[in-house]
């Protein structure tokens, strides 16, 4: 048994969260539901999906965590990685409950740094890519930027310099689980919830997403539909 995540076996198609409770928002998608773990962070359940057995993990905030979740799901037998997450939007276009299909991040974080030089390239797996623009009717298609802290008195400097570049938004994972997947031949893939529109307020926003508000409540579950049949199907 793997000590953080509590498991020794998972399904070799994982989706991964980062709040805990958004786990068994996965329960109704699926049949024959079964709890496998919780140890801190860490809580996971595996089900049926379309005759396909997926395990759900949830990995916290931030990328050490992340870090761990993915050396531990190496161990288990994790081929297929897809996390389900939110984001702020660094482009004005960008709507609550926007669907993003990420294609690389800029790795602001410092976990992965820990693992290779930042001029390795965070970067999702092509096939899964290609398998989420052909599943998912409406959405964003880029890059987006993971970093360290939920809170920064320089927000709006740095939602500024990334608008500038085109960087579609940003999360704090993402780039964590693509750096080490790619480093251990996982595939994977990150789908973001727009949550948090360009220049809104940040508190406001995330308030309202953790009430199920309809747009972002709706955005999830188009998240969660979406990697459960991206799983399905390759």
């Amino acid at each position: 048994m793997q000590p953080h995540i509590h498991c020794s076996s998972v399904s070799k198609h994982v989706v991964l969260v980062g709040d805990p409770a958004r786990v068994n928002k996965f329960r109704k998608f699926m049949t024959d539901v079964k709890e496998l773990a919780q140890n801190r962070e860490y809580y996971s359940i595996q089900g049926i999906y379309k005759n396909t057995p997926i395990t759900v993990m949830s990995t916290g905030m931030g990328a050490p965590s992340m870090l761990i979740c993915i050396e531990e799901l190496a161990q288990c037998g994790a081929e297929n990685i897809i996390r389900v997450g939110s984001m702020g939007a660094y482009q004005k276009y960008i709507k609550l409950g926007d669907i993003v299909i990420v294609e690389g991040a800029v790795r602001d974080d410092g976990g992965s740094k820990a693992y290779i030089e930042p001029s390795y390239p965070a970067v999702s797996d092509f096939s899964l890519v290609q398998k989420a623009i052909q599943l998912s009717a409406n959405h964003h298609l880029g890059i987006i930027r993971s970093h360290d802290s939920f809170y920064t008195d320089k927000e709006d400097e740095i939602c500024d310099f990334w608008h500038k570049r085109g960087i579609l938004g940003a999360d704090m994972e993402t780039s964590a689980l693509l750096t080490l997947c790619r480093l251990k031949k996982i595939k994977a893939l990150s789908i973001l919830n727009n949550v948090v529109e360009y220049k809104s307020d940040l508190q406001d926003s995330i308030l309202e997403f953790s009430q199920a508000e309809s747009l972002t409540a709706e955005g999830e579950s188009k998240c969660i539909q979406l990697s459960l049949d991206i799983l399905s199907e390759i």
